[in-house]
């Protein structure tokens, strides 16, 4: 491979996806179109197309500041409640633009859950609260649905037999890792169809962030999962496909074994053998 003549942060990002890495007439649960983000004017993510895959898990890895975190939030319309954000292009689940005026953004969160990088659970609620939260802001007050429904989240975040039998302890008194595993739990009492995480394993200890990764492989088998990762490792161990972002362009985005063991973009292979980061 030829030698690139300048330093990784001067490199150009020849862009070399590939949107669609599977065959045709497999599912696409989402899809962004030709992505844009900007902020006052300045682009941080620029026309970006990925197609994301019923049931199956894609890691989104580059170095910091690359716009993988921004990239995410927009599939999840975060940037609503950001002052001076524009999204440009489609974001598109089950063939409907969900930046389409007529959308309700709030609707749409339900279908699409966020998990995030440090364990956020609301600490004045025990545990069992924290997981109804958006069910009662949704009006479901049934203690015998609500009940059903922590037992079930908590059973798929792997959390269940860890703390069934103390719901009403305060969720601050868990661990980091149940702690996060409790955020999971709680996005998946609203019954997205997409789970977002963002770096959920990075603040956690070895133990935790095993457990963390065995969860986000049981649950694709029911979400499509897309999680932004520093930890190409964990990438490789978690995702079907992977994209590689770089100042804001998504350089390659392929099945993660092809890209990690046979890269098209030279980019791409300086990234994932440690020449840069």
């Amino acid at each position: 491979m030829t030698a690139l003549s300048v330093k990784p942060t001067n490199m150009e990002t020849q862009v070399e996806s590939d949107p669609s890495p599977t065959i045709d007439s497999e599912k696409y649960k989402m899809v962004a179109e030709n992505v844009t983000i900007s902020y006052d004017g300045i682009e941080a993510v620029k026309d970006v197309t990925m197609k994301f895959k019923e049931k199956s898990v894609t890691a989104l890895i580059g170095p910091s500041g690359c716009g993988k975190t921004t990239f995410l939030r927009c599939l999840n319309r975060m940037h609503d409640m950001t002052k001076n954000a524009k999204v440009d292009g489609k974001v598109m689940i089950d063939n409907i633009d969900l930046y389409n005026k007529s959308i309700d953004p709030i609707y749409h969160r339900r279908k699409v859950g966020m998990v995030f990088q440090k364990p956020n659970p609301f600490p004045t609620m025990s545990i069992y609260d924290n997981v109804t939260a958006g069910l009662k802001l949704n009006g479901i007050r049934n203690k015998k649905i609500l009940d059903e429904i922590v037992e079930d989240s908590l059973k798929m975040a792997y959390l269940w037999g860890e703390v069934k039998s103390d719901l009403k302890k305060s969720a601050i008194e868990l661990s980091g890792g149940q702690q996060q595993r409790l955020c999971i739990a709680r996005a998946l009492a609203i019954q997205p169809e997409v789970l977002l995480m963002d770096e959920p394993a990075s603040a956690l200890d070895p133990i935790a962030t095993q457990k963390i990764e065995e969860t986000i492989t049981e649950l694709k088998k029911e979400y499509t999962i897309i999680i932004v990762t520093h930890n190409m490792q964990q990438a490789v161990r978690v995702s079907d496909y992977t994209g590689f972002m770089y100042l804001g362009d998504l350089v390659e985005f392929r099945e993660t074994k092809k890209l990690f063991t046979d890269p098209k973009n030279e980019l791409t292979a300086k990234y994932v053998q440690g020449q840069f980061g």
